[in-house]
């Protein structure tokens, strides 16, 4: 969780020289261990003894992660009921998924780097919830007690006191990441619908206009809410490069039970007004290199493929961009008339429509039968499933290594497609 930044001092939390952590009494972390107390001060340092830690406590909890789930939140409601405001009505929704980016965070604390990213990007990406920084220690709180009580096969003061360094590590990013955010845009855009083109039965296009100037770059990704589902947030790609006029574009296709989708593409009409959160995702062309590029795009996921085409053009580049466009059907080739015009106009780019019904192949066989791609850095989009296996097959088939595959997190695709 995120928000505007406030000294620790501020948030109740006090500290002493040396390093020492210190709860808001006062209190030793060493000893507040052992008492069930919590503290969320900053302290960087998870080294490979508790990462070894927090991982065996993973394995005992994995397989029942959703009891894991319901009795964090029981127990965060319970002890902290002004915190249920921030998350959305139907918990059954989105309610785990807080909770599983704690513990993917934790479990990665290892890979600095990485992880440094994520959470700054969810630093930012929850401030548009209403989160503050007091709300850390009370999170913290209930994922301790949560995963004490049902990894008690692997719990321990180490174990525990590993954890508590983990959290505190991940939640003073993710304070300050939304601290230096605050500083320089604002937690939500408000957008008008300008124009709703319906191109299928369930996929509709839609342009908003943004009441300010919203920076973003070519192959990212947003998080929108509608007025129909307060506090419910999907994840949908810029289908565009930015624009003179400041427009945004998005590709959504309704989905069986997805709320924001079903409403964005039968509901939503010229004139509605929507919330953005702040711009997200690293699939992003790296201009320093030559290399082509390798486009894999399934269904809607064809809209981020659109907007790096058109980074490449805008740059003046003539790297080779193989794009590979797939469908179940002729009919879900949507934007395929664009993408078409684009190759015409662009001699270095190819595009290949794979359509699962008539070709009897998927976009993993389909790179399979073409290539060789050495040479090139790939570009994923489009539903999950499809991800996990075009990546295995570039690695595997392709000998593309995995620092030039580049996609959204499996997680935020999730929450993309339903």
């Amino acid at each position: 969780m995120d928000a505007p930044n406030t000294p620790s001092g501020d948030s109740g939390i006090t500290g002493a020289g040396g390093g020492g952590w210190f709860t808001p009494s006062g209190q030793p972390a060493e000893d507040a261990a052992q008492t069930g107390r919590f503290l969320v001060p900053a302290r960087a340092g998870s080294g490979s003894a508790d990462a070894l830690l927090i991982r065996r406590t993973m394995t005992e909890v994995t397989p029942i992660a959703d009891q894991v789930t319901s009795y964090f939140y029981a127990r965060l409601f319970v002890r902290h009921p002004d915190l249920r405001a921030l998350f959305p009505a139907a918990m059954d929704m989105q309610r785990d998924r807080l909770f599983r980016a704690l513990l993917r965070a934790a479990e990665h604390m290892d890979d600095t780097e990485a992880l440094v990213a994520q959470l700054q990007s969810l630093g930012r990406g929850h401030r548009k919830y209403g989160t503050r920084a007091e709300h850390y220690p009370a999170v913290g709180e209930c994922l301790i007690g949560a995963l004490s009580r049902h990894a008690s096969g692997s719990w321990n003061a180490e174990t525990e006191a590993a954890w508590i360094r983990a959290y505190t590590t991940i939640s003073q990013i993710m304070i300050d990441s939304a601290a230096a955010d605050e500083r320089r845009a604002p937690a939500w855009w408000h957008a008008e619908i300008v124009a709703h083109e319906l191109r299928t039965s369930d996929v509709a296009v839609v342009t908003v206009r943004p009441d300010q100037p919203y920076p973003f770059l070519a192959g990212q990704y947003t998080s929108l809410e509608t007025p129909w589902w307060p506090r419910i947030w999907r994840h949908y790609s810029f289908a565009s490069t930015p624009r003179s006029d400041g427009l945004l574009t998005f590709h959504v296709k309704a989905v069986p039970a997805g709320w924001v989708s079903t409403a964005l593409v039968h509901r939503a009409s010229r004139g509605d007004v929507i919330r953005l959160g702040p711009p997200a995702g690293s699939m992003t062309v790296d201009h320093t290199t030559d290399s082509g590029l390798l486009c894999l795009g399934g269904g809607t996921g064809i809209a981020p493929i659109k907007a790096l085409v058109e980074d490449v053009a805008e740059h003046g580049e003539r790297r080779t961009v193989e794009v590979f466009y797939g469908a179940r059907t002729g009919h879900d080739l949507y934007d395929i008339e664009t993408m078409l015009r684009l190759q015409q106009s662009h001699p270095w780019l190819s595009v290949r429509a794979i359509v699962d019904q008539q070709t009897r192949l998927q976009l993993p066989d389909a790179i399979r039968e073409h290539g060789p791609w050495n040479g090139y850095d790939a570009y994923l989009s489009g539903p999950p499933g499809m991800i996990r296996s075009s990546v295995d097959a570039l690695m595997r088939y392709a000998g593309i290594p995995s620092e030039r595959i580049r996609h959204d997190s499996v997680e935020d695709l999730v929450a993309a497609w339903d």
